[in-house]
């Protein structure tokens, strides 16, 4: 036989579509697994990295098949975004238009590699159902209080031209273009992810088991939960006189109430009310303000570079010492953390002491090291003993905190008081291609969701896209309407929802049946079923963005009372990049390797094998040709070998105690596999171990002739094969077994079972040789078996003791 994998793949892939082979079944009372990798972009073709990432959820969900359970393995399109938009500018094609054909491209790539995805269940979250279903959920989430509007300094991307949430500024760049972002104040949609910052911490102790520590460390750290002491810091009376008594003061917030003694400045953010009113009110000089309004104009990035600021010519009081503390405006301070105030300890934060050094601010040090003392040249951040800090000098720092907290609530001054870092979702985006959110702006009653009869709310097709502004903002008619609850005229919200919202729930949709498709988003006996996610594959990048905003939206639709689910996924699995030359694939490096040319010379089963075998999923997996060849040379020998084995319908029945050594090595090592497969899928996912196992089956197969022993092997290996390289599988097995073998495989433990155990054999301590033994051997006969291999060292020597240790060796005292 020939192996040729195009006339194979073809073959067996449109059976598997006539056959509906990859749909769940109906019956809810099944065993199940949910098997899901992270949806695609339809951005037009697909990479390598999608290869690994649905070849990996593939072979999960056809493993489990073979087990009986009931699988579901969708696919979809997250297909609302910034490159539909940007190709319309640079080609000429409606976002639409682009997107759908290139979702139709990219479904034909992906059905060459033969991954057994629901069809009946696939969507692109750019549908108007989908819409629908989503906008519903936004009206209940702003009708329950948990969407907002607000206006406030936020992150904008001027090559993107959009507002992106703090989750997407990465280094203080734009996640997707890499554009360093600025501030602008603009009015915003937020979702109060906030309110779920507890129970998202929390649960976080749910997912150990079945979560990367990476990712449960980065959720953790970003959500940022700290305990901390807040309290007011008092302008002096001459400088309340100067802002016209408009302030008191303002709130700061610090981890670190052990070092208050240290304060030698405050510093507020350029945008800092308090910095706004003393620039509109022209309390500050014209230079001093143009300043400060660089500090907002520039990008974050470059406001954490160099330390940047100017002094207000105002004071507060010290809380504890009644001393005057100047107050500057620094580039360092954020309006998104905190107050946008801080208290500045240059002798103990290295922020502040570099922001101190460059502008000669006093450096006053209040805790000496445990081990050198007071710290000179230095900010010295870790805790240690305090000094000149009144009643609470010599006290420890873990100690002075808490005395520091406990003096300030008990003089009514300040609290103990828990702190996020995590801030509100920002969700509007100045852009056309994205859900549109559906709310109306009503002069008569201000903000007013869209009548849900009325969903979706659907963008218009004829908008010309310049990427100057919004094109909803500009288009004549689709803004204006009618107010749903006075019906006086009104005006449609122009800003989209933020894609990440539509991936915050794809995962549920999938659950819904054919009966609930078009009536509902999903079912809850169908959710109560199918839930949780038992297998989730992707990349660890999403580890803040996707995963926690997925976690965040399944609790808020569960208090909408939607759903009965508290955690989404069960099982996290982040698969590592695919490299080339040491780097990630990328055309602006010129090392990509194109899927479909791979597939057209090797075969689906070629790719298939070598992204499993090359490296761990986890680990990053270093591209490698001649790999790749010799993936196809083990296929074709796989494939051609399958001649040694007979025709049958049921598993031989083979006397293991008649065979020879060989044959016996061979299906020990076949079992081996088996037994090996069996563990990777339930726990430790090393798919290059198990493929390693088959040939190293192959191999020993190879060492004997017995046909029903090939025959066993391949019923076994065909089938636990079937979910790495399942085209050749099927061929083979429909050949030689008419399909009754792909299923569960039970070990057969006679193969272990050992005619002979190797013993080592000593003189005095030293090796002098081994010997072979049966494992029922006596002591006695252990010992003469010994003496028989080395008469040379017992020759005139008295033996004084025998020693035998059971399993490893014989070792013969003698003088």
């Amino acid at each position: 036989m020939q192996y040729n994998p195009s006339d194979i793949e073809t073959k067996w892939q449109a059976f598997w579509d006539a056959e509906r082979s990859f749909e769940p079944a109906d019956d809810l009372t099944k065993p199940k697994k949910y098997v899901l990798s992270m949806f695609p972009y339809p951005s037009g073709r697909i990479h390598m990295g999608h290869v690994r990432n649905y070849t990996i959820g593939d072979a999960f969900a056809r493993y489990y098949r073979q087990q009986g359970l009931n699988v579901l393995h969708p696919i979809g399109w997250d297909s609302f975004g910034m490159p539909a938009e940007n190709a319309a500018i640079k080609h000429g094609v409606h976002p639409k238009k682009w997107t759908y054909e290139n979702i139709d491209y990219m479904r034909k790539e992906l059905a060459t590699l033969g991954l057994s995805f629901s069809k009946e269940r696939e969507f692109a979250t750019s549908d108007p159902l989908y819409t629908k279903f989503e906008q519903g959920f936004i009206i209940d989430l702003f009708e329950k209080g948990l969407l907002y509007r607000k206006k406030a300094f936020l992150n904008w991307c001027p090559h993107d031209l959009t507002v992106l949430a703090n989750e997407q500024v990465v280094d203080g760049c734009c996640w997707r273009c890499d554009t360093p972002i600025v501030k602008k104040e603009m009015h915003q949609y937020y979702l109060r992810i906030t309110d779920y910052a507890d129970e998202l911490i929390d649960d976080l102790e749910q997912l150990e088991k079945g979560w990367p520590k990476q990712v449960l460390s980065m959720q953790e750290n970003w959500i940022g939960r700290s305990s901390g002491l807040e309290f007011t810091l008092h302008l002096e009376e001459h400088s309340k006189k100067r802002l016209r008594d408009a302030f008191d003061g303002f709130e700061v917030y610090t981890t670190r109430p052990d070092t208050i003694y240290g304060v030698s400045y405050t510093a507020l953010a350029p945008e800092h009310e308090l910095v706004t009113y003393m620039i509109d009110n022209g309390l500050l000089s014209t230079e001093t303000a143009a300043e400060i309004n660089a500090m907002k104009n520039s990008s974050s990035i470059d406001r954490q570079k160099e330390k940047h600021g100017v002094a207000l010519g105002i004071n507060v009081v010290h809380p504890l010492t009644g001393k005057p503390v100047p107050v500057w405006v620094a580039n360092f301070v954020l309006m998104d953390y905190g107050s946008g105030a801080v208290m500045a300890v240059p002798a103990h934060d290295e922020r502040d002491y570099d922001f101190a050094t460059k502008y000669d601010l006093p450096i006053t040090p209040v805790i000496a090291h445990p081990e050198a003392g007071v710290v000179e040249g230095k900010a010295m951040t870790e805790p240690g003993m305090l000094f000149n800090s009144g009643e609470f000098s010599e006290m420890m720092s873990d100690a002075a905190k808490e005395a520091i907290i406990a003096h300030f609530e008990s003089e009514g001054i300040g609290k103990r008081v828990t702190n996020y870092r995590l801030k509100d979702w920002g969700i509007s985006r100045q852009r056309y291609w994205g859900a549109p959110i559906p709310l109306i702006h009503c002069p008569t009653c201000g903000i007013v969701p869209e009548k849900k009869e009325n969903l979706p709310v659907e963008l218009p097709d004829d908008v010309e896209i310049t990427g100057e502004g919004n094109p909803l903002e500009h288009h004549p008619t689709w803004k204006h309407c009618s107010c749903p609850k006075c019906g006086g005229a009104a005006e449609r919200e122009t800003d989209t929802m933020d894609t990440f919202i539509q991936s915050s729930w794809y995962f549920l949709r999938y659950t819904a049946g054919r009966d609930t498709w078009e009536k509902a988003a999903f079912d809850k006996e169908e959710l109560a079923y199918w839930m949780n996610v038992d297998h989730y594959i992707g990349g660890i990048e999403h580890a803040i963005l996707h995963l926690l905003y997925s976690r965040f939206f399944t609790k808020a639709l569960r208090d909408l009372g939607y759903v009965d689910v508290k955690e989404p996924f069960e099982r996290l699995l982040t698969q590592g990049m695919v490299l080339k030359d040491g780097a990630k694939m990328s055309k602006s490096k010129g090392n990509t390797v194109d899927p479909d040319a791979l597939i057209e010379k090797y075969g689906a089963d070629t790719a298939r094998l070598f992204i499993l075998f090359a490296a761990p999923p986890t680990q990053e997996l270093e591209w490698n040709d001649s790999a790749v060849e010799g993936a196809y040379r083990f296929l074709r020998r796989f494939y051609d070998r399958s001649e040694k084995a007979a025709v049958t319908e049921t598993l031989p029945e083979i006397d293991h105690a008649s065979l020879s050594k060989e044959e016996k090595a061979a299906r020990k090592k076949v079992y081996e596999a088996l037994a090996r497969a069996n563990d990777v899928f339930g726990e430790r996912y090393t798919f290059n171990t198990m493929i390693a196992g088959v040939m190293e089956a192959m191999n020993a197969l190879n060492e004997q002739e017995n046909e029903a022993v090939w025959t066993e092997a391949y019923w076994v290996l065909t089938s636990l094969m079937e979910p790495i390289v399942p085209h050749v599988c099927w061929e083979i097995s429909d050949r030689l077994f008419g399909r009754k073998n792909l299923g569960e495989q039970t070990v057969k433990e006679e193969v272990f079972a050992l005619d002979t155990i190797t013993l080592g054999v000593s003189v005095n301590g030293k090796n002098r040789g081994q010997i072979d033994v049966a494992p029922s051997a006596s002591k006695e006969e252990m010992i003469e078996a010994a003496k028989a291999v080395i008469p040379q060292w017992l020759e005139g020597k008295t033996v004084v003791k025998e020693i035998v240790v059971p399993n490893k060796l014989v070792n013969i005292v003698v003088k």
